[in-house]
């Protein structure tokens, strides 16, 4: 049996589901409803919560260990096109791109979705347009986000949408490629995907 390591705590688990249930939950209530403004405040408390803890939560889900600079992303990318990318514990810098897109998007529905709450902007047809349109951007990153979590599964031949239910990822130690930077080459996990992903 694989050796696994617990990689995201209880407070990184709780706000990617949480987050994922009120955003999808908001689109069936009424716009104007109080239960679809309350759970607009509840994501911009949640992904508030997030920012803080990505300063100073534990390791994996701090900023600095995922956030990267564009050109490491696009070598990223090209490595994973060629098949020579490297399984990571964390967040790959793939991954990381579109945490920060699906961040952003969330803040600015909110964001929208709150000034139509304001005298100045209540009742305002194009900000209820860019809402809804941000809101609809912001789910089909979504879905792209979970096609993409099952294709990496399949290609490193690990759980990852399991792993952010229990915490825990197969430990790079137990694989021979494993360095001390947290990242492994695909090229021996992709074999290993018929028989992790069930």
């Amino acid at each position: 049996m694989n050796a696994t390591i617990k990689v995201w705590d209880p407070l990184v688990r709780l706000f990617h589901w949480s987050l994922a249930g009120l955003f999808l939950a908001n689109f069936f209530t009424e716009e104007g409803e109080l239960v679809h403004r309350g759970f607009g405040y509840a994501i911009a408390i949640l992904v508030a919560v997030r920012f803080v803890w990505g300063w100073i939560g534990t390791r994996h889900a701090r900023f600095s260990d995922w956030v990267v600079r564009p050109r490491r992303v696009r070598r990223y990318l090209r490595e994973r096109l060629a098949g020579r990318s490297r399984r990571q514990l964390g967040h790959n810098p793939g991954a990381a791109v579109m945490i920060l897109a699906l961040l952003a998007g969330v803040l600015l529905v909110a964001f929208t979705g709150w000034l139509q709450t304001t005298d100045r902007f209540f009742g305002e047809d194009w900000l209820e347009v860019l809402h809804e349109t941000l809101a609809y951007g912001v789910l089909g990153l979504v879905v792209v986000h979970v096609l993409a979590a099952v294709g990496e599964s399949m290609h490193y031949g690990e759980n990852l949408i399991a792993a952010m239910i229990h915490g825990r990822k197969r430990s790079l130690g137990h694989d021979a490629a494993g360095d001390e930077k947290g990242v492994v080459t695909c090229a021996k996990s992709s074999q290993q995907a018929s028989r992790s992903i069930r």
